[in-house]
């Protein structure tokens, strides 16, 4: 695919970084020589400086060529108009990054496929909304819905009192006969490599292990992991970034009890006149006496989303060390990940990951419906739609030619979300959720061309 990227902030760099590594013909576009330059030399891209919104600088860019126009400068301005302009001038897909919300709230009442804007995106609000699964499932340090929850994927770390350590995939799978879970990706506990477990695979202490589960297997899977879970009702949040600010906004509608630190005194004055339903507290929240006065014992959780990812961590594990049930911090380097069995904080966010998986499945062909990559593993999860010139239409999955390096978690058919085993035909219309390792992305997207 030739794919235009216009801003070469946090972003646009590790989307252009990404996308290389799959052989795309990319194109970074950017007013900023440093950035540009930066990128030139890391990335086997093609690198234009200039603004975005000129119409010479797209043409040099032979927009009316390109597969994809990413718009993700830090000015939603520019980014709305970019991609009015790029699919004028004959681009066929268009996404912009914006940090109003209120744009994607409202996307019934504003067309704006008719601005030539094919999808919105925002890094901020898909922070906010993860923030907000993970405290839904708080046993679990990483979730994923497909289908608004039909399927849900779920992350956890094994403990030595998980019923089914030692044993193999097929042996656990005998403890709940109708099953209602699948585990589709582990690592190793000090290691960075990532296996797709078979009938075979044995279960150790302190794997990280996902699983697909439907409605009916959460509670399964609970019991099966030996994880507890643990209402949240006491939020404290550091920060009042975007990130800040919206996840505070969404607890207060949910009614969760919201404490809100914000070092700046005009912001933290701007904010509580906003969120008139949240304790908001002017002060430095890596100051622990500050912290333990506004009784951080007492919090369910702690959501550290301040621009200084250290301060994040080490906030985090303050509130770890003072037993809160879960903590959460917003990272912007992506080698944390690498870290997170480590580090001690439950569950670390990033947004460009984050902004990276929602624009992926642009990418990728086949009807490919949503995606994320794993935080720290090198596996994607992919939901295909099912069409009647799919490879895989009509197919028992046993008797698929599928590669060892992937398998299927789950099927939704007719609103329902199923674990489809060996014996599972698959059908025109489903929708098949796939977890796969980078090398066998390709045989399984012809599988659902």
């Amino acid at each position: 695919m030739k794919i235009i990227i216009a801003g070469a902030g946090e972003v646009g760099f590790h989307l252009a970084k990404l996308l290389s590594y799959e052989a795309q013909d990319i194109t970074l576009i950017d007013t900023d020589k440093e950035s540009l330059t930066y990128a030139d030399n890391h990335l086997d891209i093609r690198v234009l400086r200039g603004d975005a919104t000129s119409v010479q600088v797209l043409r040099d860019a032979q927009v009316d060529g390109s597969d994809l126009v990413i718009a993700v400068t830090a000015s939603e301005t520019t980014n709305i108009t970019l991609c009015f302009l790029a699919k004028q001038l004959g681009c066929k897909r268009t996404i912009a990054r914006i940090s109003n919300t209120e744009f994607m709230d409202n996307r019934g009442l504003i067309k704006f496929e008719e601005l030539g804007i094919d999808e919105l995106i925002s890094p901020e609000r898909l922070a906010a909304m993860e923030i907000q699964l993970m405290l839904n499932q708080s046993a679990f340090n990483d979730t994923y819905e497909f289908e608004g929850g039909l399927l849900t994927m779920f992350g956890v770390i094994l403990p030595k009192t998980a019923p089914f350590v030692g044993k193999m995939v097929k042996e656990a799978a005998r403890i709940f006969p109708e099953l209602h879970f699948m585990p589709i990706a582990l690592q190793r506990m000090g290691t960075q490599f990532t296996l797709i477990p078979r009938g075979d695979t044995v279960f150790k202490e302190g794997d990280q292990v996902y699983f697909i589960t439907s409605d009916k297997g959460v509670e399964e899977l609970y019991k099966l992991t030996g994880m507890q879970k643990q209402e949240i009702k006491n939020v404290m949040i550091l920060g009042g970034s975007k990130v800040g600010f919206k996840t505070a906004r969404d607890l207060c509608n949910k009614k969760f009890n919201v404490k809100l630190i914000e070092k700046n005194k005009e912001k933290a004055f701007d904010i509580a006149d906003e969120l008139p339903h949240a304790l908001v507290i002017n002060g430095d929240g890596r100051n622990v006496e500050l912290l333990e006065e506004e009784s951080l014992e007492s919090m369910d959780a702690f959501i550290a989303v301040t621009g200084n990812s250290e301060t994040n961590i080490m906030s985090c594990l303050v509130a770890k060390n003072k037993r809160i049930k879960k903590t959460i911090a917003l990272v912007e380097n992506m080698d944390y990940f690498q870290l997170s069995h480590s580090i001690g904080v439950d569950t670390l966010i990033n947004k460009k990951l984050l902004a990276a998986n929602s624009i992926f499945r642009y990418i990728r062909k086949g009807e490919v419906l949503a995606l994320t990559r794993l935080n720290n593993l090198n596996a994607e999860i992919l939901e295909f739609e099912v069409k009647a010139s799919s490879l895989v239409n009509g197919e028992i999955i046993k008797e698929l030619n599928f590669p060892r390096e992937a398998s299927i978690g789950g099927v939704i058919r007719n609103g329902e979300g199923i674990i489809a085993l060996g014996d599972f035909r698959i059908t025109e219309g489903d929708r098949v959720v796939v977890c796969c390792l980078p090398k066998a992305i390709p045989r399984i997207e012809k599988l659902f061309l």
